[in-house]
């Protein structure tokens, strides 16, 4: 029972696996054929896999993994039962079938085991260590079996799924293929834990031995068969042969593994030699602490500082120099920094320490990665590469990881391999061209899309290894593409040339590189190593590339400023109170900030001091914190940014730091300094001479140096250290602040008392007591001039008796204007910057000095003359009584909720051409009631475009301009009436002004339209009986006046017309249709052409004014359409007064347009005839008819008759003048009356049309 309880899996989970096991199989004691399966072998096979999938992965345990190492399940049965199919047996599919169910069993045995401490629980705990070391013991057994080739064979269990062609495969051949390359992966992926000890010999699970073993056992043909077939054969595979190759390849170093044997073994030669140097300096300076056998007996010693103070120091170390005592002192202090938590390692976890592979995987690596660039590299990583752009369900987030490291390693191997054949003096031709063809797949512009992606994603999420592979490959491409450029091929300089002008275009890179060395905090020292390394080979290039391309052309997006669009619909100008709010918010935005693209040509001076900061220089300066581990090429590395920084940008004060100084000291003269026999140690040595030699020399020149020695140094204080003088910036125009406005109509003590509320709830009461001040001392010099005045009045006027002095005296005097002087520069910022303070002083009634320039924070704000002392004085109670009594507002609200910002102002359009100084032109039409000055609130009240909000459509265009006709005619008396027709200007300007009072007055009619009273409603309201009164009086007027051009009475609608005869009229009034003669055709023709005669106008007759008595008349005459109205008599005089004119005004049309005929019910009355009903019926249906005239209409034939008579009776003369005319067409003869046009129940002249 207690062995039950201390047992770390479940009894009885235990002894079904042991059962299972043990009916698997086995050896016999009496045959020594070897392992014998049992006879159910395959069905035991499946249950193992049933109970490692349902028990172990459903619940997320261990335990049957644990058992099944415990039993060595591996390792004394599936191995042994693989090796009974032999290699050459191909017909047995039963052994087949028995080798992939161990294969089923053995993949999940050894998938790598993740530890995540979320999901974690007692069961990993216990079992990890122990599963950790039973999946070394797999590896072991597997790569070092003997019996039979375990890795071949499980390439031959997918051969058969691997021949059938993509299209033909199904889901399990699928499978099939996947197990085994996921067998394979996990064998390649099983490493030694960190904190676990193998017992067993390590060379056994080595890179070398796992090297060796896919070498004997052609695993490498399999991966080169699958990754040069990759998209036509493969798919989805592609990830994981690339797991396969990184877990291969990791961190072996590609510079020696194409180098030859000799040249190898010198390199180890010169890397013992180094070591052994490094170890001899080590005891060296050891040695000098080094006990003796005298420091038994101890040491004390006491030191005197320089306050006179007494420290105790032991050890007899002490005794050496006031360093080490100095040293001993530091280190015995007691402060201690707060601890902090543990941050997760930064180094990436999955590379392991660096690996050495001897002689005979080096060899057979170097094989492999030849074979692989030559044939495999394109296809394999141009596959990976677009699983990864378009996410793929099967790529996994740390494939990303391994693609950009993979790249980066075989560029590199690349290079080597190039290196390596011109050092050995071959043929460089196939390596020209074809080399740099065989990596083409990862120089394209699709890769670099996905390079600045990537780059640009892990650097905002903070992935930190994600980012430093991506830096690693941005090298890598680098370097391999200046190669290119330096290639004696022409083809290959091309390519790269355009390669680099690709990669230094967008500006985004250089940003994007120029961030991530600038923020490198402590992301451990891969990290920094790679961003070194990748701002080093940037800059390096593009200074080179910059150099021989003097007009590289570089795309920056940055902000800037432009004036909000003005061109809006017309339905956008007005709105609902709502819109015109959420406006009013943003009035103030009229310049808006947006990125724009724009090409601008490099200048890589421009480009460095982007590498200037101090956070670029403690990046480098970490760096080299390393100096004793770092190699030649990473100290050549810190050394040219040092340098260049100091000399060749001459920021040299960015050093000027004492940790900086202190650590270049101690590479040269310090305890531990860098070594001697390094290459890289003369330049350091002479570069530390020389910048100490600056620091001392500007100590010198600049003595606050000594206090920024302590300081990190910003941009502006190493400008000023550096040239003893700030940086003189140029800014551009600044805006004043934006203008506010009241949301509420209040009277002025209120808004000033709103005001001041809102600088008290600001704290700026600085700024209401220096305008009390100033108002105070305008008002005290406007009053002593004031009185001045009066007593110079008074004198003047008991004096002087002449006539010149009492014109003087007469004559009224404006006092001078007073100052407004800001007592600080904060003042002076606010007065321009401070919308409020800006809004208070424009209440006072202060003005801008020269109020039609713009604005600029000089500008001078003065007190007008045409403010009274008094005035002034009642501002100044105003702003003490809401200084003392705040206002208070309902709900919450405070004192800045009652302010908005004020729209921005339209330009106005140019409705007319008249003189500015006309007080009745342009400015009394468009006077909206706002705050202009000249504006007497009788205007149109509505902004131009209407007051509908609505958006502008094809219609609100303007209509096209009319084709003016213009008549010539032949009057008697020639030049006489030429001279006559020439009219002054006073006469053009007298019409004018007349035509632009008719508009305003008509404007001011429809106004009503925005503004409703409320007392309309009420049907007893006085203006609302008069309003009625004006309707009928002009209905009246109007149907007299259609009476009379139809020659009827006013009595009633049977009176027979003047000049109709009496049997006309009675066989008018008849059913009877009568033919029209070719005389009244003619007549009728003749009719029509005096009626177009007088509707067609030129510009001289558009000017003709009427008065007021007679518009109503002629608005009245034109409506009824007729020409042959003109010269009917009227028996009373506002008959007479209400004659037509010759012209037709544009808004007598309109009105014409939207009036409807108020006769049409007494029309159907008195008409009998069928054809006179059909007329009146198809006008009020609306119904649209061209100018045809109906042949035998008796209407139209009795019009016709009586307007030809009146017309012979009255304008005989005009008739005689239009005879003349020789420049109108010849009209054919028509009927004088033209069926009218109706639109919706809207009679319409065919002449307005025209």
């Amino acid at each position: 029972m207690e062995d039950e309880l201390n047992d770390t899996v479940h009894p009885q989970v235990r002894a079904h696996i042991t059962s299972l096991v043990s009916a698997l199989g086995g050896y016999s004691l009496d045959d020594d054929e070897g392992y014998k399966l049992g006879d159910d072998a395959l069905e035991v096979l499946r249950d193992l896999k049933k109970w490692i999938r349902f028990y172990d992965e459903k619940t997320n345990r261990m335990d049957v993994a644990r058992c099944l190492a415990e039993a060595n399940l591996v390792g004394s049965d599936l191995l042994h039962i693989l090796a009974t199919w032999p290699p050459n047996d191909n017909s047995s599919k039963y052994k087949a079938r028995i080798a992939l169910a161990c294969f089923e069993v053995m993949v999940p045995l050894t998938w790598p085991i993740e530890k995540d401490r979320e999901t974690m629980t007692v069961n990993h705990h216990r079992h990890l260590p122990v599963l950790q070391l039973a999946q070394l013991g797999y590896k072991r057994a597997i790569i070092n079996f003997d019996a039979a080739p375990i890795l071949s064979t499980a390439v031959r269990v997918a051969l058969p799924s691997m021949a059938i062609p993509i299209g033909d495969r199904s889901g399990r051949d699928q499978g099939i293929i996947k197990l085994v390359l996921y067998f394979l992966r996990n064998i390649a992926m099983i490493t030694p834990p960190p904190g676990i000890k193998y017992e067993g010999d390590e060379s056994q699970i080595s890179r070398s031995a796992l090297i060796d073993a896919f070498s004997f056992q052609d695993i490498f043909l399999t991966l080169l068969t699958l990754a040069s077939n990759m998209g036509e054969d493969f798919r989805t595979e592609d990830v994981i042969v690339m797991e396969i190759i990184f877990h291969l390849v990791k961190r072996v170093d590609s510079s020696k593994l194409f180098v030859s044997e000799k040249r190898l073994h010198k390199m180890k030669e010169d890397e013992l030699t180094a070591a052994m140097k490094k170890e001899a300096a080590m005891l060296r300076s050891y040695s000098k602490n080094a006990p003796t056998r005298h420091s038994r007996f101890g040491t004390m010693i006491w030191v005197k500082r320089e306050s006179g103070k007494l420290a105790t120091v032991s050890g007899q170390d002490a005794l050496l120099d006031a360093a080490t005592r100095e040293r001993k002192m530091d280190n015995s202090k007691s402060f201690r920094p707060p601890r902090r938590a543990r941050k997760e390692d930064m180094e990436p976890k999955d590379l392991g320490p660096p690996v050495s592979l001897d002689e005979r995987a080096r060899q057979q690596l170097q094989s492999f990665v030849s074979e692989f660039l030559d044939s495999s590299f394109n296809p394999l990583f141009s596959h990976v590469r677009k699983s990864i752009d378009r996410e793929a369900p099967h790529v996994l987030p740390s494939h990303s990881s391994q693609f950009f490291y993979l790249v980066a390693w075989f560029l590199e191997a690349e290079r080597m391999r190039r290196k390596a054949k011109n050092d050995s003096k071959k043929s460089s031709d196939e390596g020209g061209v074809g080399s740099f063809n065989l990596v083409a797949e990862v120089l394209n512009q699709e890769m670099f899309i996905t390079l600045n992606r990537a780059l640009d994603r892990a650097y905002g999420d903070k992935d930190w290894r994600l980012l430093t592979t991506v830096m690693r490959c941005f090298t890598q491409i680098l370097l391999t593409v200046q190669e290119m450029f330096a290639s004696d091929n022409e083809e290959n300089e091309e390519i790269a040339d355009n390669i680099l002008s690709r990669l230094f275009y967008e500006e985004t890179t250089h940003d994007a590189i120029a961030n991530i060395v600038r923020s490198y905090k402590d992301q451990g020292f891969e990290y920094l190593d790679a961003c070194t390394e990748l701002t080093h080979t940037f800059v390096r290039i593009l200074e080179a590339y910059s150099k021989q391309n003097v007009d590289l052309q570089v795309r920056s997006r940055k902000r800037r400023r432009r004036r909000k669009k003005a061109a809006k619909a017309a339905g956008d100008d007005g709105g609902d109170e709502d819109q015109g709010d959420a406006e009013d918010d943003s009035a103030d935005d009229e310049r808006q900030a947006e990125k724009t693209s724009q090409e601008r040509k490099f200048d890589f001076k421009r480009f460095s001091m982007r590498f200037v900061p101090q956070g670029v220089v403690d990046t480098f300066v970490t760096f080299t914190k390393y100096y004793r581990d770092l190699d030649d090429s990473q100290l050549k590395r810190a050394h040219r940014y040092f340098f260049k920084l100091a000399f060749k940008q001459d920021m040299s004060v960015m050093l000027f730091r004492l940790d900086i100084i202190h650590l270049f000291y101690n590479m040269i003269k310090g305890p531990e300094p860098l070594d001697k026999n390094s290459s890289m140690f003369k330049e350091w040595e002479e570069l530390v001479k020389q910048i100490l030699r600056k620091c001392i020399k500007k100590l010198d020149e600049r003595p606050a140096l000594f206090t920024e020695l302590l300081f990190s140094k910003i941009n502006s204080t190493a400008h000023y250290l550096e040239y003893g003088h700030e940086k003189q910036t140029i800014s551009s125009n600044p805006r004043p602040a934006a203008e506010l406005e009241f949301k509420r109509e209040v009277d002025r003590e209120r808004q000033i008392a709103i005001v001041v509320g809102v600088l008290i709830d600001r704290n700026q009461t600085d700024h209401l007591q220096w305008i009390k001040k100033q108002l105070s001392e305008a008002e005290s010099e406007r009053r002593a001039w004031e009185n001045a005045e009066k007593a110079l009045a008074t004198e003047k006027a008991d004096g002087e008796t002449s006539e010149e002095g009492t014109t003087e005296t007469g004559t009224a005097k404006t006092p001078p204007h007073a100052t407004m002087r800001p007592d600080n520069d904060a003042r002076h910022t606010a007065i321009f910057k401070n919308p409020h303070l800006r809004l208070l002083m424009k209440l006072a009634g202060l003005e801008r000095l020269a109020p039609s320039l713009d604005e600029t924070p000089d500008s001078i704000w003065v007190v007008p003359g045409t403010i009274t002392a008094d005035a002034l004085k009642e501002t100044v109670s105003f702003i003490n009584q809401a200084e003392f009594a705040p206002p208070t507002f309902e709900d919450g609200e405070l004192a800045e909720d009652q302010l908005r910002r004020k729209p921005v102002a339209r330009k106005r359009a140019a409705y007319d051409d008249g003189d500015e100084g006309d007080d009745d032109g342009i400015n009394d039409l468009i006077n909206d009631g706002s705050e202009e000055e000249d504006d007497d609130g009788t205007g149109i009240l509505f902004p131009a475009g209407g007051p509908t909000a609505r958006k502008r459509t094809a219609e609100d265009a303007p209509p096209p301009p009319k084709r003016k006709q213009r008549r010539l005619r032949r009057r008697k008396g020639g030049d006489e009436d030429d001279a006559a027709a020439v009219e002054t200007d006073a006469q053009l300007e007298a019409r004018a002004r007349a035509r632009r009072k008719k508009e305003l007055e008509r404007a001011r009619k429809i106004k009503s339209a925005m503004y409703v009273d409320l007392r309309e409603d009420d049907s007893d309201w006085e203006g609302n009986r008069e309003a009625d009164r004006e309707f009928f009086a002009r209905e009246r007027e109007r149907q007299a006046a259609k009476d009379a051009s139809f020659g009827l009475s006013s009595g009633g609608g049977s009176s027979r017309p003047s000049g109709v005869g009496v049997e006309l009229w009675e066989e008018l009034l008849g059913a009877g249709v009568v033919d029209e003669s070719d005389d009244e055709e003619k007549e009728g023709g003749k009719g029509r052409r005096r009626g177009q005669k007088r509707k067609s106008v030129d510009d001289d007759d558009d000017d003709d004014a009427l008065s007021e008595d007679d518009e109503d008349g002629a608005t009245t005459e034109s409506e009824n359409g007729l020409s042959s109205a003109a010269g009917t008599p009227s028996p009373s005089g506002k008959e007479r007064r209400s004659r037509p004119v010759k012209r037709q005004r544009p808004i007598e049309k309109r009105k014409k347009a939207a009036e409807i005929s108020s006769d049409e019910d007494e029309d159907m009355d008195d008409a009998d005839d069928d054809n006179a009903m059909d007329f009146t019926q198809s006008s009020k249906d609306g119904a649209v008819t061209n100018d045809t005239p109906l042949s035998s209409s008796p209407g139209d034939q009795a019009a016709k008759t009586a307007a030809e008579k009146a017309s012979k009776g009255t304008n005989g003369e005009e008739d005689a003048d239009d005879d003349d005319d020789d420049d109108m067409p010849v009209v054919k003869a028509a009927a004088a009356r033209a069926r009218p046009r109706a639109r919706a129940g809207f009679i319409i002249e065919s002449s307005d049309e025209e």
